[in-house]
């Protein structure tokens, strides 16, 4: 029987994989895989493995045969549907590769849907391996038993951003002279008159070290669904600005679709 989302689920190794995933079916694994579960793991024949895609929910398989060169995974049944994915977006300046690298890995974790990596003239971006941060990405959900994968935007400027931008969802701009209000009041704000319902979609943008230079904010204060908050009296790194700013939307939100608040 399909268990829903606050099911207990077995503590079996949980595996992202790029197939489809139906009953019956079965799932070949790559050698990075295989040696984990086989070698790391060590699972053998009829042990259970836990599988998900990012769109199918999630899944029990057991390992099936003994090849351990290349494992196969033989699908059972569905656990879990898969959830609406319709977190927080998460707009930040391109930092150095270590602290990129604990954005994407912490912010996965904390419910964000999708990366929008920003160059400016204090954060012009390095060479990205697309693949690598994926995998960061995916290693991170596998950790945190997310179901769905948050997309990473290629690179751009703060105008392409703004013009791209979805008009109905608020971006929260995490201003870093402690300028607007403070974040918890105006995550607050994006709530409805029934706070059981989700809140109104939204997203954060973090500067990059040291801010962004004062030419590239011209205008920004006139975007209509852009507001100014304050993480408060410290200055903090870009990356612990952003883990801290989703942290506090992930406290009064859970991941933005299992309200938690009781006021």
């Amino acid at each position: 029987m399909s268990g829903d989302d606050h099911t207990p689920i077995s503590s079996a190794p949980r595996l992202f994989v790029d197939a489809t995933l139906a009953p019956g079916a079965a799932v070949a694994l790559g050698p990075e895989q295989t040696h984990y579960l086989l070698r790391v793991m060590r699972r053998g024949p009829g042990a259970e493995v836990l599988l998900f895609n990012g769109r199918d929910g999630l899944w029990r398989a057991r390992v099936a045969g003994d090849d351990r060169r290349r494992a196969t995974l033989q699908l059972a049944e569905r656990l879990r549907p898969q959830p609406a994915a319709d977190g927080p977006w998460l707009a930040f300046g391109v930092p150095k590769r270590p602290a990129l690298e604990w954005i994407l890995q912490k912010g996965t974790e904390l419910g964000a849907t999708k990366f929008l990596p920003v160059a400016s003239a204090r954060a012009m971006a390095e060479r990205l391996n697309p693949d690598r941060l994926a995998r960061i990405v995916i290693e991170a959900a596998e950790q945190c038993e997310r179901l769905d994968l948050p997309t990473i935007e290629p690179v751009q400027r703060l105008g392409d951003l703004l013009a791209a931008w979805p008009p109905d969802r608020t971006l929260l701009w995490c201003d870093e002279q402690g300028g607007g209000v403070p974040i918890a009041d105006a995550l607050d704000g994006l709530y409805g008159p029934d706070e059981t319902a989700p809140p109104r979609p939204w997203g954060l943008m973090i500067g990059p070290e040291g801010g962004f230079a004062s030419g590239e904010l011209d205008g920004l204060g006139e975007v209509s669904f852009v507001s100014r908050v304050a993480l408060g009296p410290r200055v903090l790194r870009a990356e612990t600005a952003a883990i801290a700013a989703l942290a506090i939307g992930q406290a009064l939100a859970g991941d933005g679709d299992r309200p938690v608040r009781a006021t």
